[in-house]
């Protein structure tokens, strides 16, 4: 199994406008608490992208970006159906969405909003909810083992959409791509960095708790002794997004220490790999 120096967490889900209140980057290191990265930066998306460029060649570390990297393809044949020229894999598909969306920043409100908005549910005037509902193998598979993954790249409103914080992944990705290594559409490499997919939950119920936002030291420390790592040293209540990423740094931790299929989980196939990615965590 390939063992990293650290394992940095990017809470990205609630990234809005130029600069985000939401995004909180974390890192766990040896066997060290996890600790925050640069807990006082209201990040923009770019400035996450240019330090992980520079953090990934400094040292092999595996980042994790709470997004999906794309939209669902094998159920329906295709991203956005009906429509000409989208691409069919992955890679293709993350050019496109940075080569149509316009806005700062990366992000993608005019990819969602103007260029393909129909497939996307912004509210009641757009029909049925559940017919915007679609996913990919690896959230079939999360729910199956009672994961409770609910959301769809397709469902652009309300606090637990992933649309906007997915589609402004995606042309983070793009701009990664070829850079560091993004898991599973590159295989694992010896050597260096990797960037693979996470969802906070699947590290809370590692933790042996429900899934809630955390929001309090206590609450914090609690789940991060079930995932055998010391307790954060804070000296202030944290919100949920530092929360996320501090559990989910100490995660992927023990996840790739404890877990022999961590990178070869089972329904992992070559097809799926290029097309729909996979969640680091979804054995």
């Amino acid at each position: 199994m390939k063992h990293f120096a650290a394992y940095v967490a990017i809470d990205w889900s609630g990234a809005k406008g130029r600069k985000h209140k939401g995004i909180a980057v974390a890192e766990a290191r040896g066997e060290a608490a996890p600790r925050l990265i640069r807990p006082g930066q209201i990040w923009s998306r770019q400035e996450v992208l240019d330090w992980l460029v520079k953090r990934a060649a400094k040292e092999p570390t595996l980042f994790g970006f709470d997004f999906s990297s794309v939209p669902p393809l094998i159920e329906r044949g295709e991203y956005l159906p009906g429509e000409l020229d989208v691409p069919k894999t992955a890679r293709e598909f993350w050019a496109y969405v940075d080569r149509v969306s316009s806005d700062e920043d990366l992000g993608a409100a005019s990819f969602l909003e103007v260029a393909h908005r129909r497939h996307f549910y912004f509210g009641i005037a757009d029909g049925v909810k559940a017919g915007f509902m679609h996913f990919r193998q690896c959230d079939r598979r999360l729910n199956a083992q009672g994961g409770r993954k609910i959301a769809s790249t397709y469902d652009a409103i309300g606090a637990a959409q992933v649309a906007k914080a997915s589609f402004s992944g995606m042309r983070l990705l793009h701009r990664l791509d070829g850079r560091v290594a993004i898991w599973p559409m590159d295989p694992l490499p010896e050597r260096g960095s990797v960037v693979v997919e996470i969802y906070t939950r699947i590290y809370l119920r590692r933790a042996g708790l429900s899934g809630v936002k955390l929001r309090s030291r206590a609450d914090l420390n609690q789940a991060l002794k079930a995932l055998g790592s010391p307790p954060a040293r804070l000296r202030f209540e944290p919100n949920d997004h530092q929360t996320d990423a501090l559990v989910t740094a100490a995660g992927m931790r023990q996840l790739v220490l404890t877990e022999p299929r961590a990178f070869d989980p089972e329904g992992l196939k070559p097809h799926i790999a290029q097309t729909e990615g996979w969640t680091f965590g979804v054995l």
